[in-house]
């Protein structure tokens, strides 16, 4: 036995140090209890210090069910809470984009992205926000000339595959940290709805504390904002509804 481990394990039982050269046969049961406890030291001096799992992520994907508990979620407004046929198909849909993601990721990683397109670092907060929600509702300036075309830059750019299948995890739970913050102080939006949908669908199991944190926030707020929907704007009901289901199962 090693001096390191001696330290760490203290002998409890009076046993002589075993030579581990000597001939060891599995097979043979101990006819004593000094033969037990030295073939104890021989099997233990032969495991390696480390051990690795191999899992294939593939079959654990496929397994993984998650249900998060939301406490602190408003209920729908009379005539707005969506039907159960409705919060299946929504987590039908939803699963099947999960899977198509994940399966084309690599192809569309391989995408050239165009020109104008510059992913902001992962620290970088305020570039993320501008990158997802443009300068225009970042900055909360209304005018636009559409006339002149799309500039991303002033509405923000969409959650193209080609994007989002380039951001680590680390990078997505970073990215949707951050617009839920901002969505805790802001108004929901369709361009804040979509990276936020997009983002979820990029999230991979078993999701991480931070992550169930997160998105139990996410709904947490969607739910008060939703009460607060003044003129019960149905497509925004909707889109609230939609992502405190995809949060709920």
């Amino acid at each position: 036995m090693e001096s390191g481990v001696e330290e760490l394990m203290p002998r409890l039982l009076p046993v002589d140090d075993c030579d581990l050269t000597e001939d060891f046969d599995p097979t043979v049961p101990p006819r004593t209890p000094q033969e037990y406890l030295k073939r104890v030291q021989i099997e233990a001096a032969r495991c390696p210090d480390v051990v690795v799992a191999q899992i294939d992520p593939k079959k654990l994907r496929k397994k993984q069910t998650v249900n998060i508990s939301i406490s602190g979620c408003q209920p729908a407004p009379e005539g707005y809470s969506p039907t159960l046929k409705w919060q299946q198909q929504q987590v039908a849909n939803f699963s099947a984009v999960r899977q198509s993601l994940n399966k084309h990721r690599n192809h569309w990683q391989s995408q050239h992205l165009d020109s104008n397109v510059t992913m902001p670092k992962p620290e970088d907060e305020e570039g993320w926000k501008k990158f997802c929600l443009g300068e225009r509702i970042y900055s909360d300036t209304l005018s636009y000339d559409e006339s002149l075309g799309i500039d991303y830059i002033k509405v923000g750019f969409p959650p193209l595959l080609s994007i989002v299948s380039r951001m680590s995890q680390a990078t997505v739970t970073s990215v949707l940290e951050y617009l839920i913050s901002w969505f805790g102080e802001k108004k929901f939006t369709p361009e804040l709805g979509r990276w936020l949908y997009a983002l979820l669908a990029c999230l991979e199991k078993p999701l991480l504390p931070e992550a169930h944190s997160l998105i139990r926030q996410l709904a947490r707020r969607c739910s008060e904002v939703r009460v607060l929907e003044e003129n019960k704007n149905e497509e925004q009901i909707s889109a609230l509804n939609l992502i405190i289901c995809l949060v709920s199962r």
